[in-house]
Formats: C-alpha cells, sequence, structure tokens
C-alpha cells in the first residue's frame, strides 16, 4: 500500500497530477477539492489511495487525510467505485459531502452526475452512522470529534428520556456546542441544554 506521495509537482490538471519522487514520474487521479489546494511545480506531498483491477492500478491523491478518509467510506458503498468516488468529491466539497451524508439529504447527492436516487440512498445508509461515530461535522456545521459525539449521542438519549422532542433536543445541543465548545461532559452538555429548553 502506498500512504503518500511527497515530490515535485510536474504536471497539475484539473483531474491527476504528475508527481516526480526518485527519479519516477507518478500519475495520479486528483480531485478538483485536491487540485484547488495544490501549489503549481513546486514541492508537494498527496495522502493516496492505490486501487487496483484486473486491467488497471490506479493512485488517487487527496490533499488531506479527512478526503482521503472519506473517498474511502464512499468506495465501500455497493455500486460507487473509485471513479464515481472521484467525481463526488469534484462536485461537492468533503465538508458538503459529509453534510448532505448527516443531514441525510439525497437531493443533494442525487445532483452529482452519474449517482440515481437509490445508490444516493444507499450512500447515506451505508455512511451515516459511521461518519458519525468517527467524528464529522454535524449538519449545522458544528465539528465534533468521536469523544465529544460519544457524549453528545448519551446527552441526546438521556433529553429524551427525561420527555423532550429529540428534534429540539439535537438543535439546542447543537447550540451548546458552539456555545460553549466540545470539552463538556455529559452531565454539563444536559445541564447547559435543559437551560435552553
Amino acid at each position: 500500500m502506498i500512504a503518500h506521495i511527497k515530490g515535485r509537482l510536474v504536471e497539475k490538471t484539473p483531474t491527476y497530477v504528475i508527481v516526480e519522487t526518485g527519479g519516477v514520474g507518478y500519475l495520479i487521479n486528483i480531485s478538483l477539492h485536491t487540485f484547488s489546494k495544490l501549489p503549481n511545480d513546486e514541492a508537494c506531498m498527496l495522502h493516496t489511495h492505490f486501487a487496483v483491477r484486473e486491467d488497471a492500478q490506479i493512485l488517487y491523491g487527496f490533499a488531506d487525510k479527512e478526503e482521503r478518509r472519506l473517498f474511502r467510506h464512499l468506495v465501500s458503498v455497493s455500486g460507487v467505485g473509485p471513479s464515481t468516488a472521484q467525481i463526488v468529491l469534484s462536485s461537492m466539497s468533503p465538508d458538503e459531502t459529509i453534510n448532505a451524508i448527516l443531514s441525510s439529504n439525497v437531493a443533494a447527492i442525487q445532483k452529482v452526475k452519474g449517482i440515481g436516487s437509490k445508490t444516493a440512498q444507499r450512500i447515506i445508509v451505508d455512511l451515516k452512522d459511521r461518519i458519525a461515530k468517527e467524528g464529522a461535522i454535524l449538519p449545522d456545521g458544528v465539528i465534533v470529534d468521536p469523544e465529544s459525539n460519544k457524549s453528545l449521542e448519551d446527552a441526546l438519549s438521556a433529553l429524551v428520556m427525561l420527555g423532550f422532542a429529540k428534534n429540539a433536543a439535537e438543535k439546542a445541543l447543537r447550540q451548546v456546542i458552539e456555545n460553549e465548545g466540545r470539552d463538556l461532559s455529559v452531565e454539563q452538555l444536559i445541564k447547559a441544554t435543559l437551560k435552553r429548553l
């Protein structure tokens, strides 16, 4: 497995780059998101995913590990290959893709060329819980890490058991995280949220 490639950017296009390292030029497929973050004709490093098919061996490159992780999630969905995942990440930023998945926005994902309604729904069903568990961006743009995400889940569960509507509790929890930060215990989250409900 090739984890990353660091070298001189020889050629840069919106769909691929050639990076020379150790006298070898590697052709690496990229998304528009990565394209916008790369310098011109300078040293660069790309995190990579190496795809092996019967008829080809293809390198995909990413400006950061988060985009690569999202790419790998997408290709794990039945019916979504590396090319489709690359189109998704070229049509939407990683943040927009994650928000669309977490908010179950089928219409946003379906706007991507080559993705129909069934595939968009499958992406959401397969990835929503996985992305939420590992830490991601909530639909309102609040970044939550895995530990505080667990606290968030526990706090939400407790608030629902106390008789509050789930949607209202979620909204109040997001406001608490926005205003008071992510380093709150479950107890602190619940107390702060109760003041808003």
